[in-house]
């Protein structure tokens, strides 16, 4: 059975269950009128809803289905599918109640406002697959104007599982971090997470490329404010040209981009033991078998069909679930370099086929949520 089929025998993969099993005895209890005395004493302490209602466990997985997957601008219906996969993540692997909410607009002041308006449902609100630089706006000011987390999986799950996986990368390959030259492809969500988590863990030599080329500071072409706020932290020497160009002298390469973007020949320009993260979904950058003809000595991708697989799901079940029961308000930068070492540590002994955990790895939830 495919997933069409098993899409339409199911009708969706989540739902909703009681949680006591309705009688004529507890009928008054658990609606009216005993429901009143919980509504008047939450109104009178909003706060008690966190412990009386749902909103104690509940994330809101929303998108306007600007960027989903590699599928680009879907809208909302052809999103919903893949934010329910997400929900029925976060209740299997962590316990929380997380419900799809697709959006039909794409306007970042409407969505913000959406957002807003609902969150008193929530305990925590996970924004997925909305473009980017529209995605950085909505997310910074709901984390200011909301007392709930608000976390982008595509920007900061994503840092967190590829620093996870170079922390041990680099153990594996003996290079010190300090001393590292990396080269980012894409400057989108997942890219610009990346290279301001890797700078806060003390990498000093990132390289950042988009269509346009390197991004350096004064470029002109095909930049936008949060590019600019790049260029100002990142290729510190200004090297110029394109994504070969930067990659010659690298010793790490994250894709977050295009398939099929380099050749052998490209890897080849690297330095000696060189870690490759080819990301783009379904099709990476390269394909790990090029790769090692090129010298590549560590590659991991997004795939599960070959070992190093960097998978979101390492991430958000946890963070949600510490955040939920810590009650905490923000979700910060040392939260997620915590997590990025917690996850690399849970591999004890890596090598180059095995630099992060399994995605479905047990422990994931329990490192990643003590965290908070």
């Amino acid at each position: 059975m495919n997933a069409i089929e098993l899409s339409k025998k199911i009708g969706g993969k989540i739902e909703v269950n009681s949680k006591k099993k309705l009688t004529k005895e507890n009928l008054s209890i658990l609606y009216t009128p005993g429901v009143a005395d919980v509504s008047r004493a939450v109104a009178k302490n909003k706060k008690l809803a966190f412990e009386y209602t749902i909103r104690k466990n509940t994330v809101a997985v929303v998108s306007d289905g600007s960027a989903v997957l590699g599928l680009g601008n879907i809208g909302p219906e052809g999103a919903l599918p893949v934010m329910e996969g997400k929900s029925l993540l976060m209740k299997e692997l962590a316990g929380v109640d997380a419900f799809p909410i697709v959006l039909n607009t794409q306007d970042t002041q409407e969505i913000i406002n959406i957002v807003k308006n609902i969150s008193p449902t929530f305990g925590g609100i996970n924004l997925e697959d909305i473009s980017a630089p529209r995605c950085f706006e909505i997310e910074e000011v709901l984390k200011k104007e909301l007392d709930i987390p608000v976390f982008h999986d595509d920007q900061h799950g994503t840092a967190i599982v590829v620093l996870a996986g170079l922390i041990n990368a680099l153990k594996v390959v003996g290079k010190k971090v300090g001393e590292i030259k990396v080269v980012i492809s894409g400057v989108g969500a997942a890219g610009t997470a990346v290279s301001k988590l890797l700078l806060k863990y003390g990498i000093k030599n990132v390289i950042m490329v988009d269509t346009k080329g390197v991004v350096y500071y004064g470029r002109k072409e095909g930049m936008n404010e949060s590019k600019e706020e790049l260029a100002k932290i990142t290729n510190l020497e200004k090297i110029k040209g394109n994504l070969k160009d930067a990659l010659v002298g690298a010793d790490v390469f994250i894709g977050v981009s295009a398939p099929e973007i380099l050749k052998a020949k490209d890897i080849s320009t690297m330095n000696k033991d060189a870690i490759v993260f080819a990301m783009s979904n379904p099709i990476p950058e390269i394909m790990p078998e090029e790769a090692k003809k090129g010298g590549a000595r560590i590659v991991a991708t997004g795939r599960s069909d070959y070992p190093n697989q960097i998978n979101n799901v390492l991430v958000f079940p946890g963070i949600f679930r510490g955040a939920l029961d810590k009650r905490v308000k923000r979700i910060t930068d040392e939260h997620k370099l915590k997590a990025a070492v917690a996850l690399a540590n849970l591999v004890k002994n890596p090598k180059c086929g095995k630099i992060i955990p399994s995605p479905l790895n047990k422990d994931a939830v329990k490192v990643v949520a003590g965290v908070f």
